[in-house]
Order: C-alpha cells, then structure tokens, then sequence
C-alpha cells in the first residue's frame, strides 16, 4: 500500500436525526491525518484517517466505483454510501485541494477497472 496523499482535517458523519455534521466517534474531535492509500496489486485505494492526539484510527473507507464526491465548499468536502454521509472539514484550502486531486484520482482509476473486468 502507497500512501498518493496526506492531509490534516476533522472527520464528520452527518446525523439524520439531529440535521448536524458530528464527530465521526462521539468525544473525538480535532484533526486527524487523512491518506488515500493504493493497492497497487489490486488496484484498490482506502481514505485511511489517523487521529493526531491518540493515533486512533477514526475512518478506514474503501473508495469504490460509484461514490458520489462533493468538494461542498473549499475547505469541507463530503461523500455518501448506502448507510451514511461523510465529511473532512479540512485545516487548509491547500490541503483540501491536494485531497481532492487524490480523491478524484482514486475514484477515475477505480471506474476504469470496474469497466474492464
């Protein structure tokens, strides 16, 4: 596994319930280290986020073909599955956008071998 980006920023999830952007655990805010990884076997890549404080690992997410990717303004971006929204409110619009240039990488590279196989 190769690390294509680094970033610092929160990780959220947004709460139906309450209509807000909370922590992604409860109690764990600030920043942590974001990677987009590449499985160069597989072809594969994860956004991999490492709490700075503790170096609990807080989000360990398989992009796949599909996901939809919002850059929602320059420094908070966001994506959904089946099950719940996720956000990156980040420490800079710097790193945001080399997240995102990382991001939109993964999510081209993981539509083009879906469409081969």
């Amino acid at each position: 596994m190769q690390s294509i980006c680094q970033a610092r920023a929160s990780v959220m999830i947004y709460d139906d319930t309450s209509k807000k952007w909370v922590p992604i655990k409860p109690g764990q805010q600030g920043f942590s280290r974001i990677n987009i990884y590449h499985n160069t076997t597989s072809n594969t890549f994860r956004v991999v986020g490492v709490k700075l404080q503790d170096q609990q690992v807080v989000i360990n997410y398989s992009i796949v073909k599909g996901l939809k990717y919002n850059q929602a303004t320059p420094t908070f971006h966001q994506w959904r599955d089946a099950r719940q929204v996720y956000g990156l409110n980040f420490a800079s619009k710097e790193e945001a956008g080399t997240f995102s240039t990382a991001m939109l990488f993964a999510l081209n590279l993981s539509g083009d071998k879906a469409q081969e196989q």
